[in-house]
């Protein structure tokens, strides 16, 4: 939520043109935005709405939505709460999963490598599951629990990048094992996957 001095984000400066409509929804990458908050001096794109907007796009990434709101009335958050429909909503249109597999993707620093067989491969592809460790066939790097590692298939070409739920140490002991095994050959099992499907974006 951001609290401005107007009732949301319009269509024109309301305080130049009285008849601007406020925008009640809208996506936060709509690129008409644009227009409408940087525009000559003495709008919004000369003072604070521009950098509200941009807020609202940062959040949008992570599938936050955002509502730009009047700061000045005592009952805004009140209202809102309660569902009424008050100011601006910029919907971010993506799911916090979808968001994460986002940033996961976009990571350019991977602590490690997993090479996969071409079962695993599609599996990974065309089903959308998890890669499990029975699958894995060679890991390389030093790398953590959390950690974003690159996935490759046999011929060496990155397909997936993901974050691992067990260490370089582990992935190397549980690997080609299926997951009812991890627990005899660590002495626990964290998770039966070795990364987890809302942790995993394919290339």
């Amino acid at each position: 939520m951001v609290l401005t001095d107007q009732e949301g984000l319009f269509e024109a400066d309301p305080r130049v043109n009285p008849d601007a409509k406020i925008i009640k929804q809208e996506s936060p990458f709509n690129d008409a935005l644009d227009g409408m908050v940087n525009s000559e001096p003495g709008r919004f794109g000369r003072g604070g709405m521009l950098t509200k907007l941009e807020a609202a796009r940062f959040a949008a990434r992570s599938g936050c939505d955002t509502w730009i709101v009047d700061g000045r009335s005592t009952d805004t958050v009140t209202r809102l709460l309660a569902g009424e429909e008050v100011g601006t909503h910029l919907t971010a249109n993506i799911t916090p999963v979808d968001a994460r597999k986002q940033w996961i993707a976009g990571q350019l620093r991977s602590r490690g490598e997993l090479t996969i067989d071409d079962g695993a491969v599609r599996a990974l592809r065309n089903s959308g599951v998890s890669l499990l460790p029975i699958g894995v066939t060679v890991v390389i790097g030093n790398f953590h629990r959390g950690d974003v590692v690159t996935v490759l298939d046999s011929a060496g070409n990155e397909i997936a990048r993901g974050l691992s739920n067990y260490s370089d140490h582990e992935a190397r002991a549980i690997m080609g094992h299926a997951s009812n095994e991890i627990e005899g050959l660590l002495g626990y099992m964290d998770e039966p996957e070795l990364i987890h499907r809302d942790n995993l974006a394919l290339i």
